[in-house]
Formats: C-alpha cells, structure tokens, sequence
C-alpha cells in the first residue's frame, strides 16, 4: 500500500473493452455482438480486472462504459473502483449511443486528487477526450492525462498538438493511455520536443492481447519522474493488454500522496 510521504508510484493503464473478452481475430466477428448486448462473463471479467490493478495506485482505463444496455447498466469503472478497494474514481463520457453504447476514459486512484479536467480531444470525428488529474501540496503538481488518440494519423497529430498545448512546461506529468501509435514514432516525437516528456526505455507490445506486435498502449512521464519498471500484464481479457510502470517521485512530491 502506499504510504505518507511515498517516493514511488505504481501506475496502469488498460484499454477494457467495456469487458468483452477477445482472444483471437475471429471473436471480432464471433463474438462482436458482445460490443452492443449485455453478457453475464463481462462481470466475471471485470471481476479479474479488479483483482490485477488492486495492487496499483494510479489506473487510467479506456472503453470504460459508464453505463449503457451492453453493460447491464452497471458504471464499470465505479464497479472496478469499488471491488479492488480505491475510494476515488471519475470518468468521461466520450461517446453515448442512445444509452445502448457508451464508452470513455476513466481513472481510478488511491489518492483524492486536487483538481479534475474533462477535455474534448480535436478530430474530424467526435468521441476522443482527455481526462486530467491533478495531484500536489506545497506548490507542487503532479498532472496525470489519461487519453484515447484516434485511429487516423491526421487526427491524432491534432489531438498531439492539444497534449502539447495542455501539458506545457509542467514540470511533472504522466501521460497514459491508448494512443494507437508507436513510442518511438514521429508523431510523438512533437510531445518530446514541446514538452518535458520523455521516451520511455523501453516499449513493450501491447497489441493485440493474443499475439502482441505493436507496442501502441503507453505510459510517458516527464523527466522529474524516474521510470524503475515497464511490462505488460498477462491479462488478456480485452484485445489490448494493460501497462504497468512503477516511477520514482522527486522528494517535493512524495508529500503530495496520501491515501483517501
């Protein structure tokens, strides 16, 4: 558990799938019914998520419903927050179909944070977002952004110049989530110019679940952050796999976190 005066963060950052299992190619077509009807597994795979980012203090998701027929109506990140034992969660809603469908980003945390953002992210087509929080005391920040960039380059060159515009010269930031593009990439090599943003040591291939190659689920911290340990998680519930990385705080922000 994390302590008074912390000197390391254990941060995840998972794309669910709104909980719908997909272990091979074929279950896109399959099981793709299982992305707009409710299914009793999708509890019992939610059940397994909570048991794995129990042991995390920071967890960004995305394809989170917060509650819609394909859900049960169930809100899965308060479901998640509520069975691994965090007392602070929020979400966004990127994308609302009727209440049949709904899905966006969502973060889960041990810690009570100082300020909440819900952003709209650029595009050509609506349903992107960016979900800040802000951690501190003493004049300290710690921003973390939890985000889903779009398929399409062009967008997400927009949504990048957002980020840009957004993080700034902060000092401290995490920047999670699906981004749908490679680390290393030229797109992103805008964040690490504009930004104190760094290229993490390493990339691990996140995508897809049952036979990872591309490495598009990412957790990038700023250069005050040290970054002690990188790996994907063997959950393969989802078609993404989640990414777990531990950092190291500055002392000036090892006060900032404190559980709720």
């Amino acid at each position: 558990m994390a302590r008074r005066g912390v000197r390391r963060l254990r941060l995840l950052t998972y794309n669910i799938q709104a909980g719908a299992r997909v272990a091979r190619l074929s279950h896109y077509i399959t099981q793709g019914w299982k992305q707009i009807l409710p299914h009793r597994e999708k509890l019992a795979n939610l059940e397994r998520v909570a048991r794995v980012i129990a042991e995390f203090d920071i967890v960004g998701l995305q394809e989170a419903d917060p509650g819609s027929l394909r859900s049960g109506f169930v809100n899965q990140a308060e479901f998640l927050a509520a069975n691994a034992g965090f007392p602070f969660w929020t979400q966004q809603v990127n994308r609302n179909l009727a209440r049949i469908v709904r899905s966006g980003n969502a973060l889960i945390s041990r810690f009570e944070p100082l300020a909440v953002l819900d952003l709209t992210l650029p595009g050509r087509l609506p349903g992107r977002g960016a979900l800040v929080a802000e951690y501190g005391c003493d004049g300290q920040r710690l921003c973390v952004v939890n985000v889903h960039l779009s398929l399409g380059p062009q967008a997400r060159r927009r949504q990048l110049d957002f980020l840009c515009e957004l993080i700034g010269e902060r000092e401290h930031v995490v920047l999670m989530g699906d981004f749908n593009t490679h680390v290393d990439g030229r797109e992103l090599e805008r964040l690490y110019r504009r930004t104190r943003l760094e290229p993490p040591p390493a990339a691990p291939s996140s995508f897809p679940s049952w036979r990872p190659r591309r490495p598009i689920d990412h957790v990038l911290v700023s250069r005050s952050l040290s970054i002690r340990a990188i790996e994907t998680l063997p959950l393969a519930l989802s078609d993404h796999l989640p990414v777990a990385v531990e950092v190291g705080l500055p002392p000036a922000l090892a006060g900032a976190f404190e559980p709720g």
